[in-house]
């Protein structure tokens, strides 16, 4: 058993460690010694890693042996680095080794569990008939399969008159459809190389004619189980139904007693507690030892929650602009006390 472990955080960049390290000093009660690192910095043949530590309040750098524990907040899809130490340290004592996440695997292990009821209809767009789906739902959304933050979401919909606007970010169109020509043959000509998903759109509620979502912050804590950290919303700006292009960020309690009743708001909760955890458990068993992710939900007009998708590296900053968010301090120190009890556990 470790007196006082060695953590390291994998980052992408070596202009990420600083920042990183600042983010994270708020763990000195774990008596641990932590440091952060990039791919580049591993020196594979004498198994140790050149890592940036703080000390002192001053940035300094050294070498260090492999790590007890190493936290992944390097974006990757595939975790070439993360197999590699974890065939030297052991496989379970490298946590986030997949954070991103592909959305259809996902989305069929998902449909696996009693979450069924919470998961729009989700195709693959290489197969589909966009014409009988759109016909049966009017309004659809394109993701990429990795994609992150809204980037090439495109919003499908099917106007009264039989034209189909399609939209980026916003909801004027980027192109008009009309209803005589090939709709797959517009979307080719939008649409970057690469796979896509075909989700069914929910027509969702509206705070001050603005688009919100609930954004769960799921979290192993320092026994190794899930538990939540932060239920927030995003709403978009005015005329935009992408919110991770938000004008504001909120406790989304706040939000929720401005629009619900008090038995539906306490009802809302549960679920999202329960849908929350339990989705994480799925992304785990799926994607191979998590810390953390996001799972963002939405409410339809007739107040029915939908989860949209989950997030493998959820953003930490958005935290940031809510005045009353009092738990910052635990959604950087709870993968810090995930590493301590990995740290403790005997090696495999």
């Amino acid at each position: 058993m470790k007196d006082r472990p060695l953590v390291g955080i994998l980052v992408a960049r070596r202009s990420s460690r600083k920042n990183i390290l600042a983010l994270h000093q708020q763990h000195r009660h774990l008596n641990l010694k932590l440091f952060a690192f990039t791919p580049e910095d591993i020196m594979w043949k004498e198994r140790r890693i050149k890592g940036q530590y703080l000390s002192k309040r001053a940035f300094k750098e050294r070498r260090f042996p492999l790590p007890d524990v190493v936290y992944n907040r390097a974006f990757n899809k595939k975790s070439t680095t993360v197999r590699r130490l974890g065939a030297l340290i052991g496989e379970k004592k490298c946590f986030n080794s997949i954070n991103f996440f592909n959305k259809w695997e996902l989305h069929n292990s998902l449909l696996q569990t009693e979450l069924l009821y919470l998961i729009p209809e989700t195709f693959s767009y290489n197969t589909l008939d966009l014409d009988q789906l759109l016909k049966e739902h009017q309004l659809l959304y394109i993701k990429p399969t990795y994609g992150v933050r809204g980037n090439s979401v495109y919003r499908i919909e099917r106007k009264e008159q039989g034209d189909t606007h399609i939209s980026l970010h916003t909801l004027a169109p980027l192109a008009i459809c009309r209803k005589y020509e090939g709709l797959r043959e517009k979307l080719t000509a939008i649409l970057k190389p690469g796979d896509y998903i075909v989700q069914q759109g929910i027509r969702t509620l509206q705070l001050n004619q603005c688009y919100f979502d609930i954004r769960v912050l799921v979290q192993k804590d320092i026994s190794g189980s899930w538990t939540i950290s932060a239920i927030t919303s995003r709403v978009a700006y005015e005329q935009y139904f992408n919110t991770s292009m938000c004008e504001s960020v909120h406790d989304s309690i706040e939000l929720f007693e401005r629009l619900l009743t008090p038995k539906k708001l306490s009802k809302t909760l549960q679920t999202l507690h329960k849908a929350s955890l339990m989705a994480a458990q799925v992304a785990d068993s799926h994607m191979g030892s998590l810390g953390e992710l996001s799972v963002d939900f939405v409410l339809d007009e007739q107040l029915r929650l939908w989860i949209i998708e989950l997030n493998g590296k959820p953003q930490k900053d958005i935290y940031y602009d809510i005045e009353t968010f009092i738990n910052r301090e635990i959604i950087h120190t709870r993968p810090l006390e995930y590493a301590y009890y990995l740290a403790q556990m005997e090696k495999k």
